[in-house]
């Protein structure tokens, strides 16, 4: 009988090499960057076909709506999301996962990242049903693609022969230098690793007993310990805090005794860096590519990006040049030193920029926010509240707030007081007074918040009830 495969979609990680699109606060798996559907939810599409079972969600608390929410947005309702504590890489995250799945049966898991480019479906499920048999045979099976430069910013599988479907991996390669990427391309027995595993859910349990058992009794608590919250299932936080931060390579894959590798050639690309995404957006004849409001004047090999409504990003006479415009920060890099963003996100970090980390939308369970103007005693912010979205009831110590609703209808309570607002209405809500908004509607509905007082922080918040469970 063919097993089920459960896919296990990791997306828990805060990447910062694509900054500033992708930060801590939203990291590059949830935002569109390449059309409308965000690469999380091209990652669920993906195995949403005849012979897999519902997705396993493995990710941060930061971001448990976000992943719920961005999945309903494409007909996916029935998952199982799984709460992080915090970010212990994908070692102990792919062992909690066998855990909740071995309840379930001893099928085949694959793991997939969830920020990665996979532009030829039909080849990559063939590749995966290649990993199949070795996987059903005891194997656990990665995916590697054929390298076609020398590419420093990927870790390597080094094989036992050529890549001819399943192939025994002899060695698994930390990302090289460039000469020794080189002779790697030359050698020809290479593949890039893609961080894609398959095998038996009772497989990949044995492999971490057998390599890593320091992680099997924490991780084991905290799945045992864990409890519902909504539709989450919450690990617990003291033993996932035991476990040791490591990855799944390090911890297993490069020590257990039957590790297979299938070539990967299905237009696949982890987004990593502003230089891949200028490939995948498809440079013309002149080497350029533009996203939004962008426009490229006698430039050439440049990648222009803006996220700003509005507002036209202009290059002239560039040359291998990264721009990247957001409200709140732009980015302008020699497209060579596109892999040291990073190094710039510590930067800020360091001097305590907000920028680093932060978004200039700032997402909640029940929709978004966005400051539009802060001054000296008062803040304007743009709020969406999405249909069914309910804000605690809460009050403020410092601030009094104006709401004007500028398009659908707001449920407001305001003390006892409980009312209609519907576009160009506005109420007022007093300084300490209890006060609550929600959207009852079909479609998403706006308003403008003018906040006034002394102190205007996020902190001052008292809630005393909540239906995402946060008092």
């Amino acid at each position: 009988m063919v097993q089920v495969i459960h896919p296990v979609i990791l997306c828990g990680g805060s990447g910062t090499r694509l900054w500033p699109v992708s930060r801590k606060a939203y990291p590059k798996q949830f935002v569109p960057l390449l059309g409308k559907s965000s690469l999380y939810q091209a990652t669920l599409k993906r195995f949403a076909g005849e012979g897999f079972a519902p997705p396993l969600i493995m990710t941060a608390e930061a971001f448990r709506f976000m992943a719920t929410d961005q999945a309903a947005e494409t007909g996916l309702m029935d998952m199982h999301v799984v709460v992080e504590p915090s970010g212990r890489d994908t070692a102990p995250a792919i062992l909690a996962a066998a855990m909740q799945l071995e309840k379930q049966s001893n099928d085949l898991m694959l793991v997939a990242p969830s920020d990665h480019v996979i532009t030829d479906q039909e080849a990559f499920l063939k590749a995966i049903e290649e990993g199949r048999s070795a996987a059903e045979e005891g194997a656990l099976v990665t995916f590697g693609v054929t390298p076609d430069r020398p590419e420093t910013g990927f870790g390597y599988l080094e094989l036992g022969g050529p890549a001819r479907g399943p192939t025994a991996v002899e060695k698994f390669r930390e990302k090289p230098d460039l000469a020794s990427a080189e002779a790697m391309l030359a050698e020809g027995r290479f593949l890039w690793n893609a961080g894609l595993f398959l095998g038996k859910v009772k497989d990949f349990l044995e492999a971490f007993e057998t390599h890593a058992p320091e992680l099997i009794s924490p991780v084991r608590a905290a799945t045992e310990a864990g409890e519902r919250d909504l539709n989450f299932t919450r690990l617990a936080h003291e033993p996932w805090e035991r476990a040791r931060a490591i990855s799944v390579d390090y911890a297993i894959m490069e020590k257990a005794e039957k590790v297979a590798a299938v070539p990967l050639d299905c237009g696949w690309s982890d987004l990593g860096s502003w230089q891949a995404l200028w490939e995948a957006a498809g440079p013309d004849e002149s080497g350029n590519a533009t996203s939004g409001a962008a426009t490229a004047v006698e430039c050439e090999g440049r990648y222009l990006r803006s996220e700003i409504d509005g507002m036209q990003l202009v290059g002239l006479g560039l040359k291998d040049t990264v721009a990247v415009a957001m409200s709140d920060a732009v980015l302008i890099a020699d497209r060579t030193r596109v892999q040291d963003v990073k190094t710039v996100v510590d930067v800020l970090r360091q001097a305590k920029i907000a920028q680093a980390d932060e978004y200039p939308r700032f997402h909640r369970p029940w929709g978004w926010y966005e400051t539009l103007c802060l001054g000296d005693r008062f803040q304007v912010k743009r709020i969406m509240v999405k249909p069914g979205g309910v804000l605690s009831l809460q009050s403020h110590r410092h601030r009094a707030e104006h709401w004007i609703v500028v398009a659908g209808t707001a449920e407001v309570t305001i003390g006892e007081n409980v009312q209609l607002v519907t576009e160009n209405q506005s109420v007022y809500i007093p300084l300490g007074e209890k006060h609550r908004m929600a959207n009852m509607g079909r479609v998403p509905m706006y308003l403008i918040e003018v906040q006034t007082g002394s102190y205007l922080g996020e902190d001052d918040i008292v809630r005393y009830e909540d239906i995402y469970n946060r008092t």
